[in-house]
């Protein structure tokens, strides 16, 4: 899911950015540390929106930098296990797809696409299942729920995974048409008729 974060940090500045805006100044830093950068506690960074700069900052012998206590609000997504996301395939492989979800890719390995069997074509860019005929191409969008999630710290991308093998999840066309087949009416069950004798 997506969030704010509230955070806090110290900001070097160095002496050739000190005649600039503080404020402007300590947000071009924290974007360049934070921004895309993964984090096993908040999830992937995306983008830095405000910062507040204090502005008595302290100095280091031997440094010209001023270092300043800056705190700021960041933009963050989190995969959660079980959560529904929407998203879509950027990439057909051997194994299966990897769909765009937020800022990261999210690994649908061709065992969580549908009870189907299925043949993946990488060169067309195509999953295609072979009692259905359903298909799955890059740029499709699908529907899927959260299994796996691995983040590791720094610039490692982390690993999703995420499975279609529910009712109403996968390509919108095929959920569009789940929706259409559970509104349809159904045939009314009839009744059986008892079985009883009468006194004679």
């Amino acid at each position: 899911m997506f969030a704010i974060v509230h955070m806090s940090d110290v900001v070097r500045i160095p002496p050739n950015k000190l005649t600039n805006y503080l404020k402007d100044t300590a947000i071009g830093i924290l974007k360049e540390k934070y921004e895309s950068m993964i984090s096993p506690e908040i999830g992937y960074v995306i983008m830095i929106i405000d910062a507040y700069a204090n502005s008595t900052g302290k100095l280091i012998a031997g440094d010209g930098a001023t270092y300043h206590k800056v705190t700021f609000r960041a933009l963050t997504y989190f995969p959660v296990l079980q959560e529904i996301v929407e998203g879509e395939i950027v990439e057909i492989t051997d194994f299966g797809a990897f769909v765009r979800i937020g800022p990261t890719d999210a690994l649908l390995h061709l065992s969580q696409i549908t009870d189907d069997y299925l043949k993946s074509d990488v060169k067309q860019g195509v999953i295609v299942a072979n009692q259905t005929a359903r298909s799955l191409k890059i740029g499709s969008r699908i529907r899927s729920r959260v299994t796996a999630v691995s983040l590791g710290k720094g610039a490692a991308m982390g690993k999703i995974g995420i499975t279609c093998r529910q009712p109403f999840l996968g390509a919108t066309e095929w959920i569009e048409q789940e929706i259409k087949k559970a509104k349809q009416p159904q045939p009314p069950v009839a009744a059986k008729e008892k079985k009883g004798g009468g006194n004679r």
